[in-house]
């Protein structure tokens, strides 16, 4: 038995535990994750949107008319006591008459002077405006149908539009708004295209500026 044979085995330097600390590579891959996932949506809202913007900024390429229906009626008598005691007159002889006939839009406003009822329907659809005898009774009622451009301008803004239209609005820019600063911040992931994203985010941002500042009036 030789000597080194009898020599104890040199024991395996143990592993020192690593400290705890930020790991860039798993917060990248979560960013990478969550721009794909917000993109599926995100994606949509913006191609509906830049397509909009265009149109409304230029009005000529759709010059359509809206058609406009007029109908007379006569309110019940009973219907109109009811509407009376309501604690919104107006909005109960607007509804009234809505059960009547077809509308655009939804009860907007109303106004009562001299025995006359003027009341306003809105909606991103067309609009509807009735002028109504309270005491016989005796209505009109104008419909108005929005045109393809004016429709595409109050979807765009949110003008007239419902409440669950204008929480899409913005749900859609909130998750854009996202989708672009998880952007940025997977610039930081680039190491040899970093220098160049930046320089065109700044040459951007100035482009914008001096337009707004030397040729917007």
């Amino acid at each position: 038995m030789t000597e080194t044979s009898l020599r104890p085995a040199a024991k395996a330097p143990k592993a020192t535990a690593k400290a705890p600390g930020f790991d860039r590579g798993a917060f990248y891959r979560v960013c990478r994750m969550l721009h794909a996932y917000f993109s599926a949506f995100a994606f949509l809202t913006l191609i509906f949107f830049s397509i909009t913007g265009l149109i409304l900024d230029h009005p000529e390429w759709m010059q359509a008319r809206g058609r406009e229906d007029q109908v007379k009626l006569t309110v019940p008598a009973a219907a109109l006591a009811e509407a009376n005691k309501a604690s919104d007159p107006k909005a109960a002889l607007a509804a009234a008459v809505a059960r009547m006939t077809p509308m655009m839009g939804a009860y907007s406003s109303g106004d009562i002077e001299d025995g006359q009822a003027n009341l306003r329907f809105v909606g991103v659809k067309g609009a509807s405006t009735i002028l109504l005898d309270v005491a016989t009774g005796e209505a009109e009622v104008t419909v108005e149908h929005a045109t393809a451009i004016t429709m595409i301008g109050d979807l765009h803004r949110g003008k007239n539009a419902s409440l669950p239209w204008r929480m899409l609005i913005d749900l859609s820019a909130i998750l854009v708004l996202i989708l672009s600063v998880i952007g940025y911040v997977l610039f930081f992931s680039l190491r040899f295209r970093l220098r160049t994203s930046l320089i065109l985010t700044a040459v951007s941002l100035l482009a914008m500026l001096a337009v707004f500042a030397f040729l917007t009036p």
